[in-house]
């Protein structure tokens, strides 16, 4: 869905984030938009768009609000994982440990 109002870069960018977002198993019509929206966000900050919303101009980058979230995970391990790992180790009082008492037991 790129734009023949997009510049050369813009194609690129648009490309490049739509098959990142592919191989992250989103769907063809997911990717496509959040490329496209991605690549409009970056043009109305450049100044390269006729209008732009205010989040758009004084909103986190994209590419640096992507930056922060990453690498995050889920939060590590369950409660559950954690407890069962205690239990293989066979760690007393485990039942009762909370999901930090636990990871602490565990050294981690």
């Amino acid at each position: 869905m790129p734009q023949g109002s997009w510049s050369e870069k813009r194609e690129r960018q648009y490309e490049h984030i739509k098959s990142g977002v592919q191989q992250r198993g989103a769907g063809e019509d997911r990717a496509e938009e959040i490329a496209a929206r991605t690549v409009n966000k970056d043009r109305a900050r450049a100044g390269e768009s006729r209008t732009a919303s205010r989040t758009s101009t004084q909103d986190i980058s994209s590419e640096r609000r992507g930056g922060l979230r990453s690498h995050k995970g889920p939060g590590g391990p369950t409660r559950d994982q954690l407890y069962n790992e205690a239990k293989k180790r066979n760690i007393k009082g485990r039942s009762k440990m909370t999901k930090e008492q636990l990871a602490r037991a565990l050294g981690r």
